[in-house]
């Protein structure tokens, strides 16, 4: 009888190496495989920003399995999860937890929010207003949560995978610019191939529940062990002086765009570094070359960039901007 990648798992030693690591991240993409079909990129991209211990934002229409992809990713990780659907009426409080008063002892008590946990599912974020986006920010960027003037620290690892429909669909509320740099990524999430939409109904029809992920066989095969693992492997992948210059001459140029008002922040910069670290080392090199600064750059700068009214006008994308100063920077040998 063949061992799937969950009893490998479960019969794995306490403290995993960098190659069992590495082999226990890859086996997410079969098991999230189970669930979504295609989507290999924002697979790709949830995996990058765990070694990275970055956030991801998932964008694109309703019906692209853009929650369900998260759902996948939170069944295939040996890690606590939770789910918080946005709407117009949530309350900071809804998310960060609250001071809840104890008539028996006549004093107050925090009672931890959904934000307490390692994988949080932030649905549909962009419809909330402004204020309740905002009260992730600290959560975020300091790994804490702050109330009534007392730090509380949150659980490690811990992700914010949010996912939100494009900013003209009815009812969306646009995320602060602020808010946007807290992403590590911004993945799209296109609609499928005629052939991967054949292969979603082909599943439908003989039986597969999108909303009972055990039954689609989908098992834990990763941990905290194993992140910490390929965490410790990706901060010792080597990085030459000429791939930190070349980073910093892509970010540069987009400052410098005619169709740009805003360019990529030192703090982009720094991102863009440790996410083509992350894909060198999965991709089984201990050294960063140039094309996985390329590979990265999209998901990882396009959201840190503003267009010009007049280039929007034009048709104009942060994509192919982007792409087009990855042409014309030069590469380094």
């Amino acid at each position: 009888m063949t061992a799937t990648p969950a009893d490998a798992y479960q019969a794995a030693p306490a403290q995993p190496d960098a190659d069992r690591a590495r082999a226990s991240l890859e086996a997410l993409r079969t098991e999230i495989g189970k669930a979504v079909v295609g989507q290999d990129a924002a697979v790709t991209g949830l995996v990058v920003a765990l070694l990275c211990r970055g956030h991801v934002l998932l964008e694109g229409v309703p019906g692209v399995a853009k929650t369900l992809l998260v759902r996948a990713l939170a069944a295939s990780l040996e890690l606590g999860t939770k789910r918080v659907q946005f709407t117009p009426d949530l309350m900071p409080s809804d998310i960060t937890g609250s001071l809840v008063y104890d008539a028996r002892t006549a004093e107050f008590s925090f009672q931890d929010g959904p934000v307490f946990t390692n994988l949080l599912l932030a649905d549909e974020i962009n419809r909330t207003p402004p204020k309740t986006q905002s009260s992730l920010l600290e959560a975020m960027e300091e790994r804490q949560v702050t109330v009534d003037g007392s730090p509380r620290p949150l659980p490690e690892p811990f992700l914010v995978a949010a996912t939100q429909n494009p900013v003209e669909y009815e009812g969306t509320y646009p995320l602060p610019e602020a808010q946007l740099d807290r992403f590590l990524l911004k993945l799209t999430v296109p609609l499928p191939s005629r052939a991967d939409e054949i292969n979603v109904l082909t599943r439908h029809a003989a039986g597969f529940d999108p909303r009972d992920l055990k039954a689609a066989g989908i098992r834990p095969v990763a941990g905290p062990a194993d992140l910490e693992a390929a965490r410790r492997a990706v901060a010792a992948t080597t990085v030459s002086p000429e791939i930190t210059g070349y980073v910093v001459d892509i970010c540069r140029a987009t400052r410098e765009s005619p169709s740009l008002t805003l360019g990529v922040s030192p703090r982009g910069a720094t991102a863009l570094l440790a996410t083509a670290r992350a894909w060198a080392w999965l991709t089984g090199r201990d050294y960063v070359t140039p094309d996985d600064v390329k590979a990265l750059a999209l998901p990882t700068l396009r959201h840190r960039v503003q267009l010009r009214p007049e280039a929007e006008m034009e048709g104009v994308t942060a994509d192919a901007v982007i792409t087009a100063i990855l042409s014309h920077v030069p590469v380094p040998r």
